[in-house]
Parts: C-alpha cells; sequence; structure tokens
C-alpha cells in the first residue's frame, strides 16, 4: 500500500526494540557497560544509548554498532543505526548511573519543577541523598556553600543529571 508516495509505515517490518536490547545486553554481558535505552522509530532508525561504570569509548559503541548490524539483514529491511554514549547532557534513567555519580556534583529537576543542586552522597531504588550547595556570586568567582544533606524520593525527581565541571 502506498501512502503519501511511500510505502505505508504501518505494512513496513518494524525493528524490535526488545530483540535490539537483546543483543546489546549480550554483547556487553561480562563488562562494566549497560544498555540505557534503545528506540526503533517507525523507519527502522535504530538508536541505542549505552553507559559503563567506568565510562564508554568510541571503540565501545563501535563494537556494539558492529555486533548489532550482523544481527540484522540490509536485504530484508532497511535500517539506520546508532550507539551513543550516555554522555553528560542525557539524564540519568536507572539507579546503576546514580550509583556511578556517588561523591559528584548532580542536578536535579523535581516533579514540583524546583531544582537541586549537590553532592551525590547515596542511591537506592527508593530515594537518593544528596549534600545541597548553594552558589554565591563574589566579583567575578563564584563559590559552592555546602549546605544540609537532603532525602529526595526518586518519585519526586523529574530529571537528574550530572553537573559538568571545568
Amino acid at each position: 500500500m502506498i501512502w503519501r508516495g511511500r510505502t505505508s509505515p504501518l505494512l513496513l517490518k518494524m525493528i524490535s526494540e526488545k530483540q535490539i536490547k537483546k543483543w546489546a545486553e549480550e554483547q556487553l554481558k561480562d563488562t562494566d557497560r549497560f544498555v540505557v535505552h534503545v528506540k526503533v522509530s517507525t523507519d527502522n532508525a535504530i538508536n541505542v544509548i549505552i553507559d559503563g561504570d567506568s565510562g564508554v569509548s568510541i571503540s565501545d559503541c563501535i563494537a556494539l554498532s558492529r555486533y548489532i548490524e550482523h544481527q540484522l539483514d540490509r536485504d530484508k529491511e532497511d535500517f539506520e543505526l546508532k550507539v551513543l554514549s550516555s554522555g553528560l547532557e542525557y539524564p540519568f534513567s536507572m539507579l546503576r548511573q546514580y550509583k556511578k555519580y556517588i561523591g559528584k556534583r548532580i542536578q536535579l529537576k523535581l516533579e514540583n519543577d524546583s531544582e537541586k543542586k549537590g553532592i551525590l552522597q547515596e542511591a537506592n531504588n527508593e530515594y537518593i541523598i544528596i549534600q545541597e550547595e548553594t552558589e554565591k556570586k563574589y566579583k567575578k568567582n563564584i563559590k559552592r556553600i555546602a549546605g544540609e544533606s537532603v532525602r529526595i524520593s526518586m518519585d519526586e525527581i523529574k530529571l537528574a543529571k550530572a553537573v559538568i565541571e571545568f
């Protein structure tokens, strides 16, 4: 069936996100790397985001991309494949990512739209504890002032990211 000059996206065979995730997890087994997110669009653009307890290199992404590509058959279905490192710009989506940043600065956006920054001290399935920080500007410098340790329920967190420091 032709739709707007192309084969209807409803008739294209979709590549399964579940299958892609399974292959990625097989390849990353016995490493400190893990799958954060898999997305397959209706036109078979596949995005796989991975992270690692000790980081992810370009060669890690290339190796996983080649492994997944060998599992797929371009003669049966066309696809575009990208394997990306979670990086600092992506929000945390799993507990393992929080644990990776214990002792480091993170920023939070909460469900009530308030924001917090601080040093992540603890993380588990139910809550995190951060030592809140406030920033004061002194002339051209910014000074961070350590505050109280605050317990925040995982249900309250809308978004959590690492803070990039230079």
